[in-house]
């Protein structure tokens, strides 16, 4: 897919979606830098890699920091000498509507889901235009298309993800630097069986996450993967600002 020689980072890889991109990447020859909070799961993922003949780096880094985000970013380049896709994919979740959401709650959310996301762009831009160009894919969500129930904070988060990937793209698009998003619906990943793992009656919960999607099932963290490895190629050259939803139908009811 193009992808020899290129450096991709991916933020909140050392599981869920962002692992699974990060072995997609590395399976298409391109060197990945692992960025997670979580040392040891982030380590051990990027070890794994290496372990199979990939270029693999893992930088420990909390982006809510923007000076954390400044050096993840130099620290890359130091290795490879250039960033060539950015995916931000580090996101937290939590419940509550606007009565129950609580404010250090709400900031939390805001600062992951969105912040991070534009620290790391913000910072991997400059390095990016050194070589002639890039793309970033923001990872979003069907929260951020439409309202779902009891996640306020979530959900805002999300949708203004989606607002920051269409005016970077537009902001950017003369410049060399593609910028798309993937809306997954609800994927198998640690994240939402923790989520799951809260409820009162879990099987219950997770059937009624399968039920709501005319699929009738989850998301498999590959899937997500294979998605943002297309926008990421030259395949979808003339893709930017594009809002890609795979979610198993639950958006197009």
């Amino acid at each position: 897919m193009g992808f020899e020689g290129k450096v991709a980072v991916i933020t909140g890889a050392s599981k869920g979606i962002g692992k699974a991109a990060a072995q997609a990447f590395a399976r298409e020859r391109a060197a990945v830098a692992l960025v997670d909070f979580d040392e040891t799961q982030g380590l051990a993922a990027a070890r794994e890699l290496e372990s199979c003949g990939h270029q693999a780096l893992f930088v420990a880094a909390d982006i809510t920091s923007e000076e954390a985000a400044h050096d993840m970013v130099d620290r890359v380049v130091e290795a490879w000498g250039r960033l060539d896709i950015l995916v931000n994919n580090a996101g937290i979740y939590r419940q509550g509507d606007l009565l129950t959401t609580t404010t250090d709650d709400w900031r939390a959310l805001l600062e992951t889901n969105l912040n991070g996301a534009y620290f790391c762009a913000k910072h991997a831009v400059p390095a990016m235009l050194r070589k002639g160009g890039g793309v970033i894919i923001n990872v979003g969500s069907e929260a951020g298309l439409v309202g779902i129930k009891g996640q306020v904070a979530y959900n805002v988060s999300k949708g203004a993800l989606i607002a920051f990937t269409r005016s970077c793209a537009v902001d950017l698009a003369g410049r060399g630097i593609r910028v798309n998003c993937v809306c997954p619906g609800t994927t198998d990943t640690p994240l939402v069986r923790e989520a799951v793992a809260r409820a009162p009656d879990p099987a219950a919960a997770r059937r009624h996450l399968e039920e709501v999607r005319p699929l009738n099932r989850l998301g498999m963290v590959e899937e997500i993967a294979a998605a943002i490895l297309f926008l990421a190629s030259d395949q979808a050259g003339y893709a930017t600002g594009a809002i890609l939803s795979i979610d198993g139908g639950y958006t197009a009811q």
